[in-house]
């Protein structure tokens, strides 16, 4: 049985619509409105990077942010994934909705996302995940 899992990528703005016409794909240091105001190299500072893994152990759905194209999973206090999503995802930096199925119970390089408007509900895209890179928080 497939399992689908939404992920909204940043809880705290759930009922904001998507706004202007910016670039559909901000520097990777650009702040948008779904990353709680904070630009990626703030969001991984003080962690340090890991060697990039297949998949992303999944207990349960991570909290997660998005930074263009790249998303932010935070497993645990001192533990974030990273994932620099394929082409079709220039949606994430609107503040699209992701929708992932997976029989397999946690996400993997290659597997296939659906982009949904958060406004209108509309589908607006579709991308596959690339590796999973662990940041750890440094000591």
């Amino acid at each position: 049985m497939r399992c689908l899992m939404i992920l909204a990528l940043a809880a705290t703005t759930a009922g904001c619509a998507a706004t202007g016409s910016g670039p559909a794909d901000p520097p990777a240091g650009e702040r948008t409105s779904y990353n709680n105001g904070r630009s990626l190299d703030q969001a991984l500072a003080g962690y340090v990077a890991g060697d990039k893994v297949s998949c992303l152990p999944q207990t349960r759905t991570p909290q997660s942010d998005s930074y263009g194209q790249t998303v932010v999973y935070r497993v645990g206090r001192n533990l974030l994934y990273r994932n620099d999503m394929g082409p079709g995802c220039e949606g994430l930096g609107r503040g699209d909705i992701m929708i992932a199925s997976t029989p397999i119970g946690r996400f993997c390089r290659g597997d296939i996302v659906q982009l949904i408007d958060r406004t209108s509900r509309f589908p607006t895209g579709s991308c596959a995940f690339g590796d999973f890179i662990p940041y750890r928080k440094a000591k």
